[in-house]
């Protein structure tokens, strides 16, 4: 137990840790900014292997709570939602990742600010994410798996919460347009009048997120060792 939450409590710290403190501008300034996201992406792929080879080592025999069929369903029903955010949200341009943020000047009105599933989310991938690992956490029960997908589950939250104040204070009057268009949390923007689900734009990546995850529910045993269907 103490091996899982300490390979949770690496990932999490290379993550925030380095790029949600005064580490970030230490490191641009020591290496550049191409060293720094090599640097970076060196950390989160070390501490990722790790987090997961510790999950894939470590016995699962104590519960937090027992599973049970409604526990599957939960996660049958968020996970198509999850492979369309993610799926989806690499198919438009985002300002909210690095090296997009030129995108908000650019933009000929603020009608092209948001696209796709960005008008659910500004940060759709980091949400999908977040209901992947909630609906394993739930799914699951033990542990060991508990501490694994909160590991994930928190960082998602803590990051959408992170990326946009880091963006907020960089970007200014060009990110508070994009953020006034579109919402953090999934769908509020639309509920709310501030934009609308175009099919035009969603039919894509509602078709790759359902193909994702019924390929992933039939060769779930050979990812995961879990035979699902």
């Amino acid at each position: 137990m103490t091996q899982i939450v300490l390979a949770g409590l690496l990932f999490v710290g290379a993550h925030l840790g380095i790029s949600s403190t005064g580490a970030r501008a230490r490191l641009v300034n020591l290496l550049g900014v191409r060293g720094y996201l090599g640097f970076y992406s060196l950390c989160a792929i070390v501490t990722l292997g790790y987090l997961i080879w510790v999950y894939g080592e470590l016995p699962r025999y104590e519960y937090v709570w027992e599973p049970s069929p409604l526990h599957y369903e939960i996660a049958r029903y968020l996970m198509p939602a999850a492979f369309i955010l993610v799926l989806g949200g690499f198919l438009v341009k985002n300002p909210t990742l690095v090296g997009m943020e030129g995108m908000l000047r650019d933009a000929p009105s603020e009608k092209d600010l948001a696209r796709g599933v960005t008008r659910i989310t500004r940060h759709p991938v980091q949400w999908g994410i977040a209901l992947w690992a909630f609906s394993h956490l739930i799914a699951n029960g033990d542990t060991v798996s508990v501490v694994f997908f909160a590991t994930f589950l928190v960082l998602s939250l803590a990051g959408v919460v992170l990326i946009d104040r880091k963006k907020s204070a960089s970007l200014g009057e060009n990110w508070h347009a994009y953020r006034d268009q579109t919402s953090n949390v999934p769908f509020v923007a639309i509920v709310a009048g501030r934009n609308r689900l175009p099919f035009a734009e969603l039919w894509l990546p509602v078709l790759l997120g359902l193909g994702g995850y019924f390929a992933v529910l039939y060769f779930h045993e050979w990812i995961a060792g879990v035979r699902l269907i």
